[in-house]
């Protein structure tokens, strides 16, 4: 079996669509929430709360039953179909404990995908490539996760230039399109990806690695800079609308986050994990990001704000992504998959969780008669950040 066409065009594909169907409304959703529905910081996490709620416990179920019991790629293709279903009711939804309800109910079919979509590309990869040649190979095809978010905004830009100024609905509208087409794709298109069967509980066997020192720091440190990333989803739309930049643009300015991690996927790193290895490369991310909260504490001037937002799309590949190929480089073969979940679940899902409480508490803390005090709130999260720089940095240097 050699590296062929068709399978990096089945196995991009599906990374695209995966990454197209978030980036479609995690951006922007919030405005709508703050916006024309008047939600409350404190409801609009919650809202943005169930896909961390959702990947604390579906990516470790979905990895144990990919491991064992069924193909995963089926298991993906089952949960888009009834999400893209769930999206359509969200759509009509107008109040927030059932919009809350149905995002909920849909996060649970999304965070399910999240871990499997990895270790269906990893399993592939494995049986073509030498390990060494699967960290690059794996790239070019994260590198369609940063596009595929980058033309979710720059569709919802054009869109909302040819109807006029939107409510913010169209985002979930675009998401249940997409992966009702996802869905089709992983039934008809993508290889099939039986379970390893190794016998065991495939997902205990992911938390023994907690007993490696490095594994447990990593994703200790993981959980708290991933978290930090809900300040950045909850807040960003509407500080950016606040700083005088037009709302039918935000996506578009929003999107060059996807541009930035495109090119960093492609060119910063494969070089970076093989030159300073995975801690510094982490390190390197995460430092991204407490530039970007800097920039958003000045707040000021607008084409900075713009131009930081490449900051987030490089910290997203240095940190997240370089944390997935890591886990999936220390993961014995039979649990790759609930290695992988683990690590959604304590990134996306218990960190994010934290992260979302943590941003609406400070949201609502930080507003007066509806309008928030930007500098206090970004604060927050720059603070952290730096915090968990340094002690990235002491783990490189330390072990």
């Amino acid at each position: 079996m050699e590296y062929t066409w068709d399978l990096y065009s089945q196995l991009s594909l599906m990374m695209f669509l995966e990454f197209a169907i978030w980036g479609a409304w995690a951006p922007v959703l919030a405005a709508r929430l703050l916006g024309p529905l008047k939600m409350t910081g404190k409801q609009t996490g919650w809202i943005y709360a169930t896909l961390p709620l959702a990947c604390i416990f579906s990516p470790l179920i979905a990895g144990q039953l990919a491991d064992e019991y069924f193909a995963s790629d089926r298991i993906i293709a089952v949960a888009h179909v009834i999400g893209a279903v769930l999206l359509f009711v969200a759509v009509k939804q107008t109040r927030f404990v059932p919009l809350f309800v149905t995002m909920l109910l849909y996060s649970t079919c999304y965070a399910a995908t999240l871990p499997l979509v990895n270790a269906v590309m990893f399993t592939h990869l494995g049986k073509v490539l030498s390990p060494e040649e699967v960290g690059a190979a794996s790239g070019w095809i994260f590198l369609w996760a940063p596009v595929s978010w980058a033309l979710s905004g720059y569709f919802l830009t054009g869109w909302r230039q040819v109807v006029g100024e939107s409510d913010g609905r169209d985002c979930l509208l675009l998401a249940a399109v997409l992966s009702a087409v996802m869905g089709l794709v992983l039934f008809f298109y993508v290889p099939f990806t039986p379970p390893a069967q190794a016998g065991g509980v495939p997902i205990v066997k992911a938390f023994s690695m907690l007993s490696d020192p490095n594994f447990l720091i990593f994703l200790a440190i993981s959980l708290v800079v991933a978290g930090l990333m809900q300040f950045y989803f909850l807040g960003t739309a509407q500080f950016m609308q606040d700083m005088g930049i037009p709302s039918k643009f935000v996506p578009a300015a929003m999107a060059l986050a996807q541009a930035a991690q495109a090119v960093a996927t492609f060119v910063l790193l494969g070089v970076l994990i093989a030159e300073v290895g995975f801690k510094w490369t982490l390190a390197l991310g995460a430092l991204s990001w407490a530039l970007m909260y800097a920039v958003y504490v000045a707040g000021k001037p607008r084409s900075l704000i713009i131009l930081s937002q490449s900051l987030h799309g490089i910290a997203y590949v240095l940190f997240l992504i370089a944390g997935q190929i890591y886990a999936n480089e220390v993961a014995r073969p039979e649990i790759r998959s609930s290695v992988q979940a683990l690590v959604f679940a304590a990134t996306t899902g218990l960190g994010l969780f934290i992260g979302t409480q943590a941003a609406g508490i400070v949201m609502d803390a930080s507003s007066v008669d509806g309008k928030f005090n930007w500098r206090k709130v970004w604060g927050v999260p720059g603070g952290v950040m730096a915090a968990g720089v340094v002690a990235l940095a002491i783990w490189a240097v330390a072990m």
